[in-house]
């Protein structure tokens, strides 16, 4: 009795142990996602402060953006071979210097290198917060814990904005733009202490090799910039249409990188990229949801940002505001997904698609038809539609989309998911950002209003009809890429049905098989009876 009891104890303590390092996992998440959020709140205050070009608070943005989708694969890779810890160390103490220089950076060239700096941290970390999440938990557990990783990731996203408005107005305009740096400064030092203390030190699975594939990950790192780098350094005005070349330097690169990994393993070492992973269908499905739906989402809270600030002249911290109610029930439906998802499956995610489409339709509407004071608070009112789709979705979909993933496998597949969210975002903002402004810069031009005022949208209402018609055309591409992901959702959910139903033909088939085999006729009667 005894024995049973020290043993339930030590189960005890183990699970707090796990539980504790998973708070110190999605907190450094949430640093991460806050910390991509907010500071393009802050670009007007960059801009002011260290009188930036236009050029400059883009390479801000896109720098990060690049870096961060860049360090991903190799980082999962690193993780997955060495120590996912060690990893998640270093990329924190990264992070939290590189913070601690872009608060003190004194021009826009040093800002600018310290960002770029601060996307590399971020991503490293990433892959090793997914792994890790991976290898703490297991079944239904590790469903609940996606599901409170994605209601704090939701939480970061939609809070970000809001945050960095009142961190602007709490450091004034000219340099208020310094603390969305220092605030990750404290709060990076405390996680980091965090960390050395409660993450695992022991086995986080076998890897079958300790080989690094070096021209592999320059081969990939080359493709992903190249894909990456015409969408963020897009901004809606235009631009040179060369840069649409680097697509066909992607492709190139993608297609060495592809040959290079398949002699690589035909020479018997391990590549950075395990194929076979791609034949399962529901990590191919489930990665393909994800970066079509991150295609949309972050457009979508960027267009947002812009008619209301821009279009109807609020405040950086009230436009944040109206995405709060998004994140609060975005966060209850990751947390009712993750214990729902190894229930319902496939399903939940395409009924919280299903959802956020009706989410964005209605936030359209609500931008469009409603009077300027009103339209702020009806548009709230239709992100607590979407927030609760989208709490359906990303979580339910992470723990689909990993369930058959090896464990020694798992930090490089969460990064292939991660890579996928941020080449989909890079192409979905840019799509969207420039149907906005062509919009707005057109018809303003056009009625002889100048686009680039700001102001509310009662004293210029022809200014208004082109933000209306801006965030209209910009909404239905989001809206429609989101309905793409709901046909690839429901897609997955008829192979999901199909393959269920020719395993049970196929046990069905073997229980035949048993019961013709000559079993005694005593048995016979006891096997009929436990199968019913």
């Amino acid at each position: 009795m005894s024995e049973r009891t020290g043993e339930q104890a030590d189960e005890r303590t183990a699970d707090r142990q796990r539980w504790r390092a998973f708070g110190v996992c999605v907190a450094v998440a949430a640093l991460t996602i806050l910390d991509l959020s907010k500071v393009n709140v802050g670009l007007p205050s960059i801009e002011q402060s260290l009188h930036a070009t236009s050029s400059s608070l883009q390479l801000i943005v896109a720098g990060y953006a690049l870096a961060f989708g860049l360090a991903l694969v190799p980082a999962g890779r690193l993780g997955d071979l060495t120590n996912r810890r060690r990893l998640f160390v270093i990329g924190l103490v990264a992070f939290t210097v590189s913070s601690l220089l872009c608060a003190l950076a004194p021009t826009i060239e040093v800002l600018t290198v310290t960002r770029i700096l601060q996307g590399f941290a971020a991503g490293t970390q990433m892959p090793q917060v997914i792994g890790l999440v991976h290898q703490l938990f297991r079944g239904e557990e590790r469903g609940r814990a996606f599901g409170l990783f994605g209601a704090v990731i939701g939480v970061s996203t939609a809070l970000g904005p809001t945050i960095g408005g009142g961190l602007i107005a709490l450091g004034g305009e000219q340099d208020g733009w310094r603390l969305l740096f220092w605030m990750n400064v404290p709060l990076g030092v405390a996680a980091l202490v965090a960390a050395w203390r409660l993450l695992p030190r022991g086995d986080q699975g076998r890897a079958t090799d300790r080989e690094l594939d070096v021209v592999g990950i320059l081969l990939l790192g080359v493709a992903i910039v190249a894909v990456m780098l015409p969408f963020v350094t897009t901004s809606g005005g235009g631009g040179s249409a060369a840069r649409w070349l680097w697509l066909a330097v992607s492709a190139v690169f993608l297609v060495g990188f592809v040959l290079w990994e398949q002699g690589y393993k035909r020479r018997g070492k391990s590549p950075v990229v395990h194929f076979e992973l791609f034949r399962r269908s529901s990590y191919r499905n489930g990665l393909a949801i994800v970066a079509v739906y991150f295609a949309a989402l972050p457009a979508s809270f960027l267009m947002v940002t812009l008619y209301l600030q821009e279009g109807l002249g609020l405040a950086p911290v009230f436009a944040g505001m109206v995405s709060v109610p998004f994140a609060i029930t975005s966060a209850v439906g990751s947390y009712v997904g993750g214990r729902l998802v190894n229930r319902i499956g496939r399903a939940l995610v395409v009924a919280g698609l299903g959802a956020v489409v009706v989410g964005f339709v209605l936030l359209m509407l609500a931008a469009v038809l409603t009077p300027p004071e009103v339209t702020p608070w009806a548009m709230a009112g239709a992100f607590l539609v979407g927030g609760l789709g989208g709490g359906f979705v990303v979580s339910p979909n992470q723990t689909l989309t990993l369930a058959e993933v090896p464990v020694e496998q798992s930090g490089v597949a969460g990064s292939m998911q991660q890579l996928g969210q941020r080449v989909g975002t890079a192409i979905g903002t840019a799509v969207a950002t420039s149907i906005f402004y062509g919009i707005v810069r057109g018809e303003s031009a056009g009625a002889g209003f100048g686009a680039g005022t700001s102001g509310g949208g009662a004293g210029a209402g022809g200014r208004l009809d082109a933000y209306h018609d801006a965030f209209r055309s910009g909404t239905t591409f989001t809206v429609s890429l989101i309905a793409v992901a709901l046909v690839l959702a429901v897609a997955d959910l008829v192979v999901r049905r199909r393959a269920a139903a020719r395993e049970g033909d196929r046990r069905a088939g073997d229980r035949g098989e048993g019961d013709r085999g000559g079993v005694p006729e005593g048995q016979h009667g006891a096997e009929a009876g436990r199968q019913d």
